[in-house]
């Protein structure tokens, strides 16, 4: 059994603070594919993003998470249970969900694990969504980015990050899959403190801060003030996605 890695308790209220938004289109997309919302499982839950949505179009959702910490700052619904839970066992009963998701986690899950649940739990021919996003682009300082990712913290994160860089082509997805050809992307209008906030909740900022005791997010931000200045930029995170149906 791979050990459970829980990189995001110590940055919860950065995290739910400064993560991207997934776009409305990418949950028509997925939704218009599940006949049945009756019950969904969001897995990896992280703050309840993807719960809160689906609980507009789903009587419940079960939204489950290794971080207490990360739960705690979950926005409550009523038809939304929490749960502190790891994703490959679960308190589920058998076949019990229409649409299962997993968004920006599923790399640090055990795969073999976590599908043999997948199968108990899911409805036949109900539907499993993987999706995240890649690295953000910014116009005019693409270059420095892609310097303090490889280079300055490139060291610090774990290897499953890998698979985000892959945008999930080499993680196994033994179900059958619907081909996804259109493109998504999350698009925002930036402060460079939101770009601060959001590069503090990545999990190879705050490994490096342990080891080198000292944040590197400050001088970089500190760099990019010089051509930033004031106002606002275009931020923009391609969307990684693949769907598949269990059978």
């Amino acid at each position: 059994m791979k050990k459970i890695i829980d990189n995001f308790s110590g940055q919860a209220k950065t995290y739910a603070k400064y993560r991207p938004v997934y776009p409305k289109e990418l949950y028509h997309y997925i939704l218009a594919l599940v006949d049945n919302k009756n019950r969904a499982w969001d897995c990896g839950t992280g703050n309840g993003q993807v719960a809160n949505i689906l609980a507009n179009h789903f009587t419940a959702v079960n939204a489950s998470d290794i971080s207490e910490n990360q739960l705690k700052n979950a926005l409550p619904r009523k038809n939304i249970h929490y749960t502190n839970q790891r994703a490959e066992k679960t308190n589920f009963s058998d076949q019990y969900f229409d649409l299962i998701t997993i968004g920006q986690a599923i790399h640090w899950f055990d795969f073999k694990a976590f599908y043999k649940e997948v199968r108990r739990v899911a409805k036949q021919e109900s539907l499993i969504a993987v999706f995240g996003y890649g690295l953000l682009r910014i116009e005019g300082i693409n270059q420095e980015l892609d310097h303090f990712y490889y280079n300055i913290i490139g060291p610090y994160w774990n290897k499953e990050r890998r698979y985000i860089d892959e945008a999930y082509q080499t993680i196994p997805f033994p179900f059958r899959e619907i081909s996804t050809e259109k493109d998504f992307h999350i698009k925002d209008n930036w402060q460079i403190e939101d770009l601060e906030g959001y590069l503090n909740s990545w999990s190879s900022v705050q490994r490096f801060i342990q080891q080198e005791e000292y944040n590197p997010v400050s001088p970089f931000i500190q760099q990019l003030q010089k051509t930033w200045k004031n106002g606002q930029k275009w931020v923009q995170f391609p969307i990684i996605l693949r769907v598949g149906v269990i059978e």
